[in-house]
């Protein structure tokens, strides 16, 4: 038999452990039925009182910890996030540049390498420093490695949940972080609830820590590894914030040319997540892309072939500029659109570019969201931070 500890004083609310018979325990206040009581391995929670025994009490004076501006629970609306993406080299802050309005980072530093929970650290100390001396605050990303066996093995156990959270919580506190965010994707179906008890299980022990906490979702499809798995309704009633990956609707092994993310499929993905699952407008954040993708089609034997690369801001004006190209602006698409032909090759893209991402800020504005996060900062031109960082100005 095991009682379970709950995040407040209600059977309703979500259990953070479940304590054995003989555990021993510090009592911090007493309310009506109910403990709130701290166990050795520094977990909070409710016990209803009358499974509890009093034994020996000693008085604990109440420890308020002072945080600093930095680490205080997120207050100041909208988000203007950009994730760094973390490769095998980690990125070296004096070659980033400026980003205006930026006011998070999110570096895809951590990820989960086993069935038992455990979690690998990319994590860098200097970046840290040099985010938080730019008043940015820095969400570390942790993803599930894309891994859906792993996924399913670490997700099914209290123990292992608890692996994941409390080395988790320990890199936050070793590298200053402000918040974590969280990436699972390629998540089986069956696995979706277990997603949602870990979630509930991370939030209140990372409230204690002052962090941020956030989870990336798809928009909903019946994709199963991809969108089936994830109870946004749910999830929208744990986090801080719903981070909505608004983009691949065109993806890279595609069978047609599109649009990265059109702005209707934008609209309608960002609508149904607010209508369908009562997610609150200022807990979603929308995140846009900040790159696009040159497709090809390549017409053999009556049949039209077609691949895609994707490329950054940059690049895309560059290639522009040297095929000397006008872009068109698409009604289907609202946004920008080139195309060329060599060696009877057609080449087409729809551009993400200053427009692309001034319709998204009114969209965001529109819906009264909590903000807007890219993909990624790597991908970005000084236009994008230009035109991203009226998110900040104009709410």
């Amino acid at each position: 038999m095991k009682f379970p500890l709950r995040e407040e004083p209600n059977i309703h609310k979500p259990i953070v452990a479940d304590v054995k018979p003989g555990t021993k325990f510090r009592i911090l206040e007493d309310v009506e039925n109910w403990y709130h009581v701290q166990l050795d391995n520094g977990y909070t929670g409710y016990l209803q009182a009358k499974h509890v025994a009093i034994g020996e009490s000693v008085d604990i004076p109440k420890v308020v910890e002072e945080l600093s501006p930095a680490k205080q629970k997120w207050k100041s609306k909208p988000v203007n996030l950009t994730w760094e993406a973390v490769y095998e080299v980690a990125p070296k802050p004096a070659n980033i540049g400026e980003m205006p309005g930026v006011n998070v980072v999110s570096p895809t530093w951590f990820s989960l390498i086993d069935g038992d929970g455990n979690v690998k650290s990319k994590a860098d100390m200097n970046y840290v420093r040099w985010a938080h001396g730019r008043g940015m605050q820095v969400w570390g990303l942790f993803n599930n490695s894309f891994d859906p066996e792993v996924t399913s093995a670490a997700l099914a156990s209290f123990e292992n949940r608890m692996t994941t959270i409390l080395q988790m919580l320990q890199y936050a506190k070793l590298y200053d972080l402000d918040g974590i965010n969280i990436d699972y994707e390629n998540v089986y179906t069956k696995d979706g609830d277990n997603l949602t008890q870990f979630m509930r299980e991370l939030r209140p022990l990372a409230e204690e820590y002052g962090l941020v906490v956030s989870i990336d979702v798809t928009p909903k499809s019946n994709s199963e590894m991809w969108s089936a798995f994830l109870d946004r309704k749910s999830l929208g009633e744990i986090v801080d914030y719903l981070i909505l990956m608004a983009y691949d609707e065109h993806w890279a092994a595609s069978p047609v040319a599109g649009s990265v993310a059109s702005l209707s499929w934008t609209a309608s993905s960002a609508r149904r997540i607010l209508d369908e699952d009562n997610v609150p407008p200022e807990k979603l954040i929308l995140a846009v892309p900040l790159y696009t993708r040159v497709w090809s089609e390549t017409e053999k034997d009556g049949k039209v072939e077609v691949k895609s690369k994707a490329i950054g801001m940059t690049k895309a004006q560059k290639i522009i500029e040297e095929k000397k190209l006008k872009p068109v602006f698409s009604e289907e698409a609202g946004q920008n659109y080139v195309e060329y032909t060599e060696d009877q090759v057609r080449y087409r893209i729809w551009l993400e570019d200053e427009v692309s991402l001034q319709a998204r800020v009114k969209l965001i504005q529109s819906l009264n969201l909590g903000g807007v996060a890219s993909w990624n900062r790597s991908f970005a031109s000084d236009k994008a931070w230009e035109a991203l960082k009226e998110i900040t100005q104009t709410k």
